[in-house]
């Protein structure tokens, strides 16, 4: 793609925008060319500006019948060899997981933006809420693994959202961007970068002879991830969501073929999950007790943690960016520095639940529904 024509729909590089556009922004510096989706609030904005955008840097932009096509044209798009992404909330969410499992399965690169509301079921489609974390790694079914980031900013919006699509191209996997509806409808101060580092899937080549497209060993470089052969570059590439050799061809009757298979697509994940990692922490080098949290909770988290230092309590701050996989080292290590952890969250406790298993010590939920973020005073109260 070309970046300057990029940049220049994007507009002026300092800009006053919303969350959820400054993640269309994100998706054309990182090269995105399909955009597949139906509308939903409050990701439609998203949509909206991709529908805009799109035309005019050469890509496509589509409207689905529903969001199970939506994911469908995404995964589609992407075995055509092209970066491709969705956006939607949690009820259209829901609908993409048998489809989000078929991607872990057949290892394609695709992007999902999900941008939370209050549920279950339709609930309350205009107010925010983090009610989908567990839902990201564990909605579909069967033994996978998903990589999913959380931002707490509008320009943090954009940024995770080229970092999502490096991601995804690197693992070949899908990645999920776990918004809110409050940062997605905020507006921020957003700086549009001079240079953006991208990722592009490595890509098999004639000369290295038959291509293997879901080969169970290490490849190139010492990767677990198999090189991609688009639909259409002259190789013969068989995708199945049933478990399949490394050819791709079915074998569902093969146990020793199956952990093979799906070991492998779980390792190429985890034996990297430092790397995967990321996240933001202050105050923790003489904390006593700690405040971990993600998204728009994290914002007012951390306020209350400098108010209670104020009051003379040693509370440190610990925001994860990276969701999943899980940080397991960060979470073992703050379990030995600190005697309680508290877990702020816009739903009735999710992310606590890991968080007290790899912490051992005792981690008490501050749970939040009905659509409002947490006052910092709110946090602050539990703690005292």
């Amino acid at each position: 793609m070309d970046m300057e024509k990029v940049k220049n729909v994007l507009g002026p590089k300092v800009q006053f925008e919303q969350g959820d556009i400054t993640c269309a922004y994100g998706a054309l510096l990182a090269g995105c060319t399909f955009f597949g989706g139906y509308p939903i609030t409050p990701a439609t904005e998203t949509a909206e500006a991709m529908s805009q955008m799109m035309p005019r840097v050469g890509g496509v932009y589509m409207q689905m019948e529903d969001e199970i096509a939506s994911i469908s044209a995404v995964i589609g798009a992407s075995w055509a060899g092209v970066k491709s992404m969705t956006a939607t909330s949690g009820p259209g969410f829901s609908l993409m997981m048998e489809n989000i499992g078929y991607a872990c399965m057949t290892e394609t690169p695709c992007v999902i933006v999900n941008v939370q509301r209050s549920g279950p079921s339709t609930g309350q489609p205009t107010m925010a809420a983090q009610g989908d974390m567990l839902q990201t790694r564990w909605g579909t079914h069967g033994d996978h693994e998903i990589i999913a980031f959380s931002p707490n900013s509008v320009q943090e919006t954009m940024d995770l959202t080229i970092h999502c699509f490096n991601m995804a191209e690197k693992y070949r996997n899908p990645v999920v961007l776990l918004m809110d509806a409050d940062v997605g409808h905020m507006r921020e101060k957003i700086v549009i970068p001079d240079e953006v580092e991208t990722v592009n899937r490595v890509l098999a080549t004639i000369e290295k002879g038959e291509y293997v497209p879901f080969r169970t060993g290490y490849t190139h470089k010492g990767s677990l991830v198999p090189e991609f052969a688009p639909f259409g570059s002259g190789y013969k590439t068989y995708v199945t969501g049933l478990t399949h050799d490394e050819r791709g061809l079915p074998r569902t009757d093969n146990p020793e073929i199956h952990t093979r298979m799906v070991t492998r697509m779980i390792e190429k994940i985890t034996r990297d999950r430092e790397k995967i990692t990321m996240y933001e922490e202050k105050y923790m080098d003489d904390a006593d007790v700690a405040v971990v949290s993600y998204g728009i909770t994290a914002r007012s988290a951390l306020t209350a943690v400098e108010m209670a230092r104020k009051k003379g309590i040693k509370a440190g701050y610990f925001r994860m960016i990276s969701i999943w996989p899980f940080p397991i080292k960060e979470m073992e290590r703050i379990g030995q520095t600190v005697k309680k952890i508290y877990v702020p969250e816009m739903n009735l406790g999710q992310m606590v639940h890991p968080i007290r298993e790899y912490s051992c010590v005792e981690s008490v939920p501050i749970s939040k529904i009905g659509g409002e973020v947490h006052q910092p005073r709110e946090i602050l109260e539990a703690m005292t």
